[in-house]
């Protein structure tokens, strides 16, 4: 038997780069990232048309940004305007089109797309460059509060398909993110704050000191106070890319502890048809998460009400009647999501629950009976009258 070992690493690196008015003719950010082309850098950009909708001068002053710097960077075409949200991931012909411009703009492995929009469009835009040239550079700008400081600043990219969340996908590294706070002012109160439960659930597994800021600020939070979201952003974006930095950020193994919370949110957000924000079910699967964790005896009663109180503090709803749903064989449809979530990571089952607040503990089992018991507390506790 003859054979032929070959090992070897790659190195990525990116910025997340903090501005406001990003193409803002005074703002040289964007541009000075070009700084060492030897030509002018070709950009596609994509732009979410809900974001649009509330910015609606973007398009012009983008064009006047680039013709502005021309020297340095090239539009190639004009923008494309695609639906955000899961429209974005649950329909291919939006992929299609952005396949069929970078053919059409002779887009190459050495232009750029740029993705402006939630972490819903920076995942598509985000899989289409992955896939078009086996790779072209990816630059995103996140829009929302959500990817600001979780999704938009990560490795990972992807679409829906067979009615499972983030069925196809890839890892690729962004070559630079930007995060314009100046694009957070016109989000509804919803979109402000579901974004905010991806920073309480980094916080839960690994920072007590971060859970006690957003403690602190829970109120200033919840009444829009820029500053603090700001600051919450900041130290959230900075923790997923610490664990992005650890041994496993492709997800070779069946851990992913940045996924607390979301074995439940991602079958709540497809029970619900996408009505509610990933933000929001993610809320509802930390409190899920949380409970039985408390009912389990891992952690204190005191801790579980600290969370929960907090959860609630900043607006969250902790209970959805997507929870109860039961299917033909009389059990409750959302244990499906354990299996979904098996499937997507491979291995063994590996969901992260609670130690204490600031440390995660991996299990590779879950209890239904007391999943079920969990379900039945937010119910009678969080059910509107």
């Amino acid at each position: 038997m003859k054979e032929i070992t070959q090992n070897f690493q790659v190195q990525f690196s990116y910025k997340v780069i903090f501005t406001n008015k990003l193409f803002d003719i005074s703002n040289s950010t964007f541009v000075n990232y070009f700084d060492n082309q030897e030509q002018a850098a070709k950009n596609f950009i994509i732009i979410d048309k809900g974001m649009y909708a509330h910015h609606p001068d973007l398009i012009d002053s983008i064009e006047k940004y680039f013709f502005f710097n021309k020297e340095k960077i090239q539009l190639l075409g004009k923008p494309l305007i695609i639906e955000g949200g899961e429209a974005a991931k649950n329909n291919p012909s939006y992929l299609e089109d952005i396949l069929k411009a970078t053919d059409e703009l002779s887009i190459d492995r050495h232009s750029y797309i740029t993705a402006i929009g939630g972490g819903a469009l920076l995942d598509l835009v985000g899989f289409a460059a992955a896939i078009a040239h086996r790779g072209i550079r990816h630059i995103r700008i996140p829009t929302t509060v959500l990817a600001q400081n979780d999704s938009g600043v990560g490795v990972k990219n992807g679409i829906n398909a067979f009615g499972k969340k983030n069925y196809l996908g890839a890892f690729v590294p962004p070559v630079a993110v930007f995060n314009d706070d100046h694009f957070l002012k016109t989000l509804n109160d919803r979109d402000w704050r579901a974004g905010i439960s991806e920073a309480v659930k980094v916080a839960l597994i690994k920072d007590e000191l971060f859970f006690r800021e957003i403690q602190r600020d829970a109120e200033k939070l919840s009444s829009r106070d820029s500053d603090c979201m700001k600051s919450l952003i900041f130290r959230c974006a900075q923790l997923h890319m610490e664990h992005i930095a650890g041994n496993d950020p492709f997800e070779m193994g069946s851990s992913r502890p940045l996924d607390f919370g979301h074995w439940a949110a991602h079958k709540i957000e497809q029970l619900s048809q996408y009505e509610l924000r990933h933000g929001e079910a993610v809320a509802i699967g930390i409190a899920l998460d949380v409970t039985y964790s408390y009912l389990k005896g891992n952690i204190a009663k005191e801790t579980y009400e600290k969370i929960t109180a907090l959860l609630k503090n900043l607006g969250f709803k902790l209970y959805h009647h997507t929870l109860s749903v039961i299917n033909q064989q009389g059990e409750l449809t959302i244990i499906k999501g354990l299996q979904e979530f098996q499937e997507h990571l491979g291995g063994k089952l590996t969901i992260m629950l609670l130690e204490k607040i600031g440390k995660g503990i991996e299990v590779h089992e879950m209890d239904y009976e007391l999943i079920k018991k969990s379900v039945k507390s937010l119910e009678s506790l969080y059910t509107p009258v």
